[in-house]
């Protein structure tokens, strides 16, 4: 199984969209094996986005993130990387298909409401600068068998 990181934006709480994101990541099968609220220090978001770090917009994006608290959560599911980013919808939220987070609710390129892990590195890095281990919890899921084939399983 694969596990991805989710962060419901300022944006997105400030909107009260949490539990109707979090239903359409658990009607599509996702097992969600991580969750808290966090507030996102300077130090995590420039860890978070140093690929932005000599962008202009760089400083306008740490100010947003650190507005309010995020919902981070760990998702876990065959390829639930490419699942949960197909969720998501595409970042400018505007070009999102409808049905998808993005699409749905947000006109924005940055103020588009959720973040989602783009690949497994960057699920692992995310992972580890939002949850301890002991955050992370190992289950069995009483609706696997419902949700994926004996095969995949």
């Amino acid at each position: 199984m694969e596990r991805t990181v989710v962060l419901i934006k300022p944006d997105g709480l400030q909107r009260g969209l949490v539990g109707e994101i979090m239903h359409r990541f658990e009607r599509k099968g996702m097992k969600l094996v991580g969750i808290k609220m966090i507030r996102l220090t300077d130090e995590i978001l420039d860890n978070w986005y140093a690929h932005h770090k000599d962008k202009p917009f760089f400083a306008t994006l740490k100010s947003f993130m650190e507005w309010t608290p995020v919902v981070a959560m760990v998702w876990e599911g065959i390829e639930a990387i490419a699942a949960v980013r197909k969720i998501v919808g595409i970042t400018k939220a505007r070009e999102a298909e409808a049905g998808s987070v993005r699409g749905d609710f947000g006109m924005s390129g940055s103020q588009n409401i959720i973040h989602a892990s783009d690949s497994p590195e960057s699920a692992e890095k995310e992972l580890g600068l939002i949850f301890n281990g002991d955050e992370i919890f190992e289950y069995d899921s009483a609706t696997d068998f419902l949700i994926y084939s004996k095969e995949e399983l």
